[in-house]
Parts: C-alpha cells; sequence; structure tokens
C-alpha cells in the first residue's frame, strides 16, 4: 500500500563485537566499537557509506557505563562521542544528542527520532552505542593503558546521565548500589507474591534462562556464545559463584563486553532518492515508552504496571495481537523484566517462538544502555527474512524503572501516534506507599537481597512497619544474615534501629 513520504523506516542496522581473546583483539575504544558498528550499518543499506554519512541530520549516542554517573573513565573518553564516531565516517550532522542513562533508551530514542522524521522534521537520523567494559576491565592493572581521551569540537546536546532519577542518597546509603542487588529485590518481592521456595524460584529463573544461552551460542556477535544448561546455571559452585540474592553468576547480566550496535532510520522519501532497496524497509508499526512509579513507593515490588500497560499499547498502536508476533527479544538483565513481560503478553513457558534473538544479556552480552539496540538489528534482520511477520522489542531501563516496546514489520504502515503521555499520567496516579527513612522499632522483611559481592556478606532489606509503611534496612547480623543466604526471611520480624549510617537489623527476639 502507498504511504506518506515521510514514513520513517529503518533502513541500515550493524553490530559489533571485540573478544578479548581473538587473536586480532584491538582493544578498541567506545569509539571505535561504535564506528564499527555504524560503518555496518550504513552499509547494511545498500547504499555508499559516505553518501549515506553525509545525509544523516541527527545522531543519538547510547551512554556508556563509563560516562554514567559521576566517576571519570579510567581510560579517558571523548568529550563528544557522536561527533568523535561521525568524524571517521565522514559525516558532520546538524544534531547529536547524547541520551540519559537506561537500557529503554535504544527503543525510546528510535521511536522518537523515528516521530521527528514523520512531523518533517528531519530526514535521516542514526542511533549508536557501544561498550568496551571489557577492554576497560583488562587494562585496569597494566602499565600499558591505552588512551581514549579525545576533544572534537561542535555541538552536543548532552541530555545529562540522570542516573539519580533511579537512586537516591536514601537507597545507596542501604546498600542499593549496582543492578544486582536492586533487581534481587525485585525478583525476591515477586517470589512472596507467588509463594515460591528458594530453591523453587532458582529452578524457573534458571528454566527461563537456559533457553536463551542456546540462541547465544550460535550469535557470531554474542560475547558468551556457550549453551547453558538449567542445571548448570541454577547450581551454585566456584564458576557460578552468588552475586547477590538469588543471583547465581549465570542469572546475572555480563557486563564485561566490548560490543557495538547502530541502527540508520529514513523517511521514505529520503530512502527512495538515496536509492536503499525497498526490501530493505522495516517499519515501526507500534511503540510505547512508560515510566513506573519510584522503586520505594511501589504497592507490589514485585509488579511492573508501566511495563504491563507498554505491551498492551505498543500492541494496540500495531493493530495486532501476541498471536500475530513471530518473533520476540526482551531485554533480560535479570529473569525478573523477562518474567513480568512474558506474563503480560500471555506467552506460554514452552512457547517455541522463544524470548530473545540476541542470546540474552547474561549470554549473549550486556552492553550497557545499548543492549536493545542489538535486540532492533536482530529483529530488523529477521523481519527482511520473514517479510510480513511482525518482531517485538522490549527494551527496560532503571530499576524495572522505564519500557519501551517496538513492533517491527516489512509490512508498509504509514505512522502512528501511542497514548504514552496518557498511560503515563495513569500509572503516575496509582496509590503509592509512604516510606520511612529513619526507623526504629519492629517490622517485617517485605523483600531482601544479600550482597555476597562486599567484603563483609551484608543482608539488604525492605521492610514493612505495622503501620503498613515501608523502611529499608541493611544488616551485618550473623544469624540473619544467616537466615538471608540459607533459608527464607520472606515476612521474618526483625527488630530495627536507626543509626548516623542507616538502619541496621537484627532478627526480632521478642
Amino acid at each position: 500500500m502507498p504511504v506518506d513520504p515521510r514514513t520513517p523506516v529503518i533502513v541500515g542496522v550493524g553490530q559489533f563485537t571485540e573478544r578479548i581473546d581473538d587473536p586480532g583483539y584491538r582493544g578498541m575504544s567506545a569509539v571505535d566499537l561504535a564506528t564499527e558498528a555504524a560503518r555496518a550499518a550504513l552499509s547494511d543499506t545498500g547504499c555508499d557509506v559516505s553518501t549515506v554519512a553525509r545525509a544523516v541530520d541527527v545522531v543519538v549516542g547510547l551512554r556508556q557505563f563509563e560516562i554514567s554517573g559521576p566517576m571519570p573513565a579510567v581510560l579517558g573518553k571523548s568529550n563528544n562521542y557522536p561527533r568523535s564516531v561521525m568524524r571517521r565516517l565522514g559525516g558532520d550532522p546538524a544534531r547529536v544528542v547524547l541520551e540519559p542513562v537506561g537500557g529503554q533508551g535504544s527503543q525510546k530514542v528510535v521511536t522518537e527520532f523515528a516521530a521527528a522524521i514523520a512531523a518533517g522534521d528531519i530526514e535521516v537520523a542514526m542511533v549508536m552505542g557501544s561498550e568496551p567494559g571489557s577492554t576497560a576491565k583488562y587494562f585496569a592493572d597494566r602499565d600499558d593503558k591505552p588512551d581514549f581521551t579525545e576533544h572534537v569540537d561542535g555541538q552536543l546536546e548532552d541530555r545529562g546521565h540522570q542516573i539519580y532519577s533511579y537512586i537516591d542518597e536514601y537507597t545507596v546509603t542501604h546498600g542499593l548500589t549496582g543492578a544486582p542487588v536492586q533487581y534481587g529485590l525485585l525478583d525476591n518481592a515477586r517470589r512472596a507474591r507467588l509463594g515460591l521456595g528458594v530453591d523453587e524460584y532458582r529452578h524457573e529463573m534458571a528454566e527461563l534462562f537456559a533457553p536463551m544461552s542456546k540462541v547465544a551460542a550460535k550469535n557470531p556477535f554474542s560475547s558468551s556464545p556457550v549453551e547453558r544448561s538449567v542445571s548448570e546455571i541454577e547450581t551454585v559452585t566456584a564458576e557460578n559463584r552468588m552475586i547477590c540474592d538469588p543471583y547465581p553468576r549465570l542469572l546475572v547480566a555480563r557486563d564485561t563486553v566490548n560490543q557495538g550496535a547502530a541502527t540508520v532510520l529514513m523517511s521514505v522519501d529520503a530512502a527512495r532518492r538515496y536509492g536503499v532497496p525497498e526490501e530493505k524497509w522495516v517499519y515501526l508499526h507500534g511503540h510505547a515508552d512508560l515510566v513506573e512509579q519510584g522503586l520505594l513507593s511501589r504497592p507490589d515490588l514485585g509488579a511492573s504496571p508501566a511495563a504491563v500497560r507498554a505491551v498492551q499499547e505498543g500492541l494496540r498502536v500495531a493493530g495486532i495481537g501476541v498471536d500475530d508476533v513471530s518473533t520476540f527479544d526482551l531485554y533480560s538483565c535479570f529473569p525478573f523484566p523477562v518474567f513480568v513481560v512474558r506474563e503480560a503478553l500471555g506467552i506460554a513457558d514452552d512457547d517455541p517462538r522463544g524470548l530473545t534473538l540476541t542470546g540474552g544479556l547474561p549470554y549473549f552480552g550486556g552492553p550497557g544502555n545499548s543492549y536493545s539496540l542489538h535486540g532492533i538489528a536482530e529483529t530488523v534482520a529477521e523481519m527482511r527474512d520473514k517479510p510480513g511477520r511482525f518482531g517485538f522489542v522490549g527494551a527496560n531501563g532503571g530499576i524495572m524503572s522505564k519500557y519501551s516496546v517496538g513492533i517491527y514489520s516489512t509490512s508498509p504502515v504509514d505512522w502512528r501516534v501511542s497514548r504514552s503521555a496518557e498511560l503515563n499520567t495513569e500509572v503516575a496516579a496509582l496509590p503509592t506507599v509512604p516510606v520511612v527513612k529513619e526507623f526504629d522499632g519492629a517490622g517485617a522483611i517485605e523483600t531482601y537481597s544479600v550482597r555476597y559481592d562486599w567484603p563483609v556478606r551484608t543482608g539488604i532489606i525492605v521492610g514493612r512497619a505495622e503501620d503498613g509503611s515501608r523502611f529499608m534496612a541493611t544488616t551485618e547480623d550473623a544469624e540473619l544474615v544467616a537466615l538471608m543466604s540459607d533459608g527464607d526471611p520472606l515476612g521474618a520480624r526483625i527488630s530495627v534501629q536507626s543509626t548516623a549510617n542507616g538502619n541496621r537489623a537484627t532478627l526480632f527476639a521478642g
């Protein structure tokens, strides 16, 4: 069917992976990795790379871990990441953007700049991301460190890291630093709601993720292309050590990777003008971008109403049902986001379509804020191979804080607007739980994690007071930590005392 010439289409995708044990390992910077991925995406259009590079109006860079907070980049960084990449490719876009922290950002900015194309504001956009975490770790204790510092003149719209939209002084004081402990709270809260035991739930998590490793084992861009069994994933060993309860290492996103991804979007008119073959065009049929309530305010820490609404809205905008979707790539940093979205979609445990095209973050790799750009790249490739089918991408950011959905197909369709703004207002108006920051008295453990990654094993607790208010506490108390590590502390009564450095908990003695 004919479409509006301003309709956005994805016309190019590219990926790149460098492994430490590769024979030709070069120790590439974030800029170098993104350049390889962007070059691949430009080439994937079927047009001259330099011609398309010069045609790009806007480039969006997804933020690396090394610039996602106040800590310095240990190997140096570019002061203008997107322009550093484009300079290598011969492009000089009118506008470059550096997106804030958030794994939803890949899909969010594809949607944002697809809408800008549909509005006629721009004609060609590129989204790129990369993560050199493996190289940063490799050189951490070496004397021959490379210097990745670059200074590039030119406009940059830096939207800030915005890390403090997810964490604050209170949560940091109580040990919520790093994704494993944060998501550990959510998975244990979900386990509490389902009434499952510790071993039973770990088995379910392993069953969820084992098939992903099978996909990763066949993906040439995987950082860890090794198939894992359910038993291997759920059994704690020296290799598969506990990180933060309830996760052994093989249930945790692999952030020490060297990966890059990129995608090129054009209006239909521009794609025709530049000669992009029509079989390359992939349309964004459905989309949604939702924001969850603040972590400690959520009535049920084991649920995500925003993610559920994002799934429903993405399908509604696309005008399809879940049975019409042929592929899924669900953000899988930890089991919780996958469980939530699988349930929202109504997908059975043994659905033959699977839940990932990449292989999942623990096995394919978790390149920071840009993982879902790889998911989009894989989905675009699948849709080209299966014309007329639909591919679903679910991207998650923060502490299950933001969820973005994209639904892709080669079937032509005009741009459609979502109700995301209206739905965000709806989510923000949901009931909340009062939080008490300085708590003294008796309470019960609502959810928890245990930090095995600290020098002293420490329990992290979200508790409820008798009046229903919520508080956080930590504990190094031997008896309570033993219960949290080796038993099941959900619902256990605790005594809490506030200190200058946060609330401290022990088992209730009364």
